[in-house]
């Protein structure tokens, strides 16, 4: 099972919230509040047999004050 990083970037003003109704989900390894271009930085690790853009759609665009999402897929360390 390899790590799966999803940038977030949130309606201004809604950060905390977004957070907040992400921890709910219970779907994450991780979650910071990152400095930049994004919000939000997340750690996930999916089941091996899920469609990674349905999982992320249903599970992180889905909370409200989600305006857009960076998803970086991790593979097997060198």
């Amino acid at each position: 099972m390899s790590a799966i990083f999803v940038q977030i970037r949130c309606t201004p003003g809604t950060t905390y919230e977004v957070a907040k109704a992400l921890v709910l989900e219970e779907i994450h390894s991780e979650l910071y509040s990152t400095s930049g271009e994004w919000d939000l930085l997340m750690k996930l690790y999916p089941p091996e047999d899920v469609d990674i853009g349905q999982f992320i759609s249903e599970n992180v665009s889905k909370v409200k004050g989600v305006e857009r999402t960076l998803t970086t897929l991790t593979f097997k360390a060198f």
